[in-house]
């Protein structure tokens, strides 16, 4: 597979981690009225790239490049991740990631990473294992921060899917500098409202979304 096939398979939204499992919290922005149509959506979605894409990128780049081994950058990503249950989707994101790789790269030795590595430090090693570089897999967590709340928005408010695409092409650029951004340095910010949304989202009565 070369590299440009396997940084769009990582992109696709039909993995684990994409949209038909995780919402990214728009679930719960819709709920609450803080995303109806389409310029809210595209300012929720700048608002995912920069906070949560970016922070998860940086720590994903960084065990991709070795900065971090993986119980480092689990530590790092739990102390970047306050509200308890955006932990916990970090970590049923990063095994669903891992039980894809496993079949993927079978070859790869996985259990460093054990059951449920949060969804940064499994992209990283994902990221080392198939060949790509840091600026990859960097690339590929912001992209898909971005498109997996984008497609659950599509499906929760119904929107025209030209619309939503069009919105996440214009985001684009953003997504390019946001994942050079994270190859830099580890990010260490976090946002106040996502922690919230995330929180609210599991403490809900039958939510149609995992996250």
């Amino acid at each position: 597979m070369s590299q440009l096939t396997t940084l769009l398979a990582l992109a696709d939204s039909r993995l684990p981690t994409g949209g038909h499992v995780h919402s990214g919290g728009v679930e719960e922005a819709v709920t609450s009225g803080l995303v109806g149509d389409l310029p809210t959506l595209r300012a929720y979605l700048r608002r995912r790239i920069r906070t949560q894409g970016l922070v998860t990128a940086s720590l994903a780049a960084a065990v991709h490049g070795g900065a971090l081994d993986v119980p480092q950058g689990d530590a790092e990503t739990d102390a970047r991740t306050p509200a308890p249950a955006a932990r916990q989707a970090s970590r049923a994101q990063g095994r669903g990631l891992l039980r894809l790789a496993r079949r993927v790269w079978p070859e790869y030795d996985w259990a460093e990473l054990g059951a449920t590595p949060h969804l940064a430090v499994a992209a990283g090693a994902v990221g080392r294992a198939s060949g790509l570089a840091p600026e990859h897999t960097a690339l590929s967590v912001v992209y898909t921060t971005m498109t997996g709340a984008a497609t659950a928005a599509q499906r929760l408010l119904a929107l025209d899917p030209g619309d939503v695409s069009a919105v996440t092409f214009g985001l684009s650029q953003l997504c390019e500098q946001t994942a050079a951004e994270a190859t830099k340095e580890l990010a260490d910010l976090s946002d106040p409202l996502l922690d919230v949304l995330a929180q609210r989202h599991i403490e809900r009565d039958r939510p149609l979304f995992a996250s």
